[in-house]
């Protein structure tokens, strides 16, 4: 890997479908593959199959919040302190800064949504990207990335929503629930 920077957003279903097939792929090549997920807790439907792949870290994210717009201030304030001690501990661990060895790969799903609600700071997540270790390769996904992560992206892709079974009045507990 070349330590290329990704991000997979949009309004559209896919972004952590994606993170998820880049992060299986680089293990499946003997990769080290580190995940951090924000805004999902542990019941999200990749979590159990990730848990079976040899060469993938899934950190645990074992505090719910709640939706944002339904938040407190003391709510948001403890989700922002979360969410920023995480992704700390994500970058440390993946550019090896805990004294243990790196990994090849960080993804940071939902990393742009918690950046935008303010829950991590962007300017450290843009200065970690800027001063990121060679070999690393991170991928981020969320909606509404700002132009600053958008510039430090190699790979931008966005996830078009052109039909949603909503329009039917059809909810997601309806069909396959993954």
């Amino acid at each position: 890997m070349t330590g290329l920077i990704h991000i997979y957003h949009g309004d559209g279903k896919g972004k952590t479908t994606a993170a998820v097939g880049s992060a299986v792929r680089a293990a499946g090549r003997g990769k080290k593959v580190l995940i951090a997920r924000f805004l999902k807790t542990d019941d999200s439907g990749e979590v159990m199959g990730l848990g079976h792949v040899p060469g993938i870290t899934l950190l645990p994210c074992d505090e719910n919040f709640g939706f944002s717009w339904e938040m407190s201030d003391v709510q948001r304030k403890a989700a922002s302190l979360y969410y920023n001690n995480l992704f700390r501990m994500a970058w440390e661990m993946a550019a090896g800064q805990d004294g243990a060895d790196g990994f090849d790969m960080l993804v940071l799903d939902e990393v742009i949504g918690a950046c935008g609600l303010g829950f991590v700071h962007e300017d450290v997540v843009v200065e970690m990207l800027r001063g990121k270790p060679g070999g690393l390769e991170v991928i981020m996904t969320g909606r509404g990335p700002s132009d600053e992560l958008m510039e430090c992206a190699d790979y931008i892709t966005e996830m078009v929503m052109r039909r949603h079974p909503f329009e039917k009045g059809i909810s997601a507990r309806e069909g396959i629930e993954y």
